[in-house]
């Protein structure tokens, strides 16, 4: 991978808007980075941003470890293996674009749902089924972050954003080990993602100036908006 200075310069920003909207919100790293990333470097997608991505999971559990909701973390984590199951087979069955349309149709039902719909119960099987989503989700379109933060939206930011970058953890962890064993991870991924991770950790850093601003009333109207954005960014990959 050869990447002139200028297209070097839009992934260290495009990396660092979405480490900044994700340690803010708890989600958005994949939805912001990785169609730019894509734009400038189609082969770094998705073995580099999964690399780069690292530092940004551990470091959003560990700023806020003591939130973590861990009895729901337990039910999330069990409901995504069989979600990324699921969402393994749906790739190997269904053609890219229809699934992307799917998925995007419903991160925008789910959004809609969650405006509408009184807050949802953090249970034993609200958490199993919105784990599996997730990693159905995550594995078909690399967004599962949107339907954890609709979980939680009602819960306060801290424990919104610890909790899912617990479940991030889990998910890059994942995700990089499958791109291993497949061949796709390789010395000039490994190269560029470590070029990514200032970027990466400055803006998580910096998301810290915005986490009070938002958990005073704005982190509900900002998990909303920015679920919205996937499933539209999700579903117009599809149609188009």
């Amino acid at each position: 991978m050869h990447l002139s200075g200028a297209e070097l310069a839009l992934a260290l920003v495009t990396v660092f808007a979405g480490a900044f909207v994700q340690g803010g919100v708890g989600f958005g790293v994949n939805i912001l980075a990785s169609p730019l990333l894509a734009l400038v470097e189609p082969e770094a997608v998705p073995a580099t941003l999964v690399l780069s991505a690292i530092p940004l999971a551990v470091g959003m559990v560990v700023r806020e470890h003591r939130h973590v909701d861990r009895e729901g973390l337990r039910w999330l984590l069990v409901g995504r293996l069989p979600g990324t199951a699921l969402g393994a087979w749906l790739v190997a069955v269904l053609a890219a674009d229809s699934l992307s349309v799917a998925v995007g149709a419903l991160v925008l039902v789910s959004v809609a749902m969650a405006v509408a719909a009184p807050p949802l119960r953090v249970t034993p099987g609200s958490a199993l089924t919105i784990g599996a989503v997730s990693g159905a989700m995550g594995t078909t379109a690399a967004i599962g972050g949107p339907p954890v933060a609709l979980l939680y939206q009602h819960h306060p930011g801290p424990v919104l954003r610890s909790t899912s970058g617990a479940i991030y953890v889990v998910g890059t962890v994942l995700s990089l080990a499958a791109l291993a064993v497949a061949g796709q991870v390789t010395g000039d991924h490994v190269r560029l993602a470590l070029v990514l991770i200032p970027a990466i950790v400055t803006g998580l850093g910096l998301s810290t100036l915005v986490r009070q601003h938002l958990d005073a009333g704005w982190l509900r109207p900002a998990v909303l908006a920015v679920a919205t954005l996937a499933g539209l960014a999700t579903l117009l990959k599809g149609l188009l």
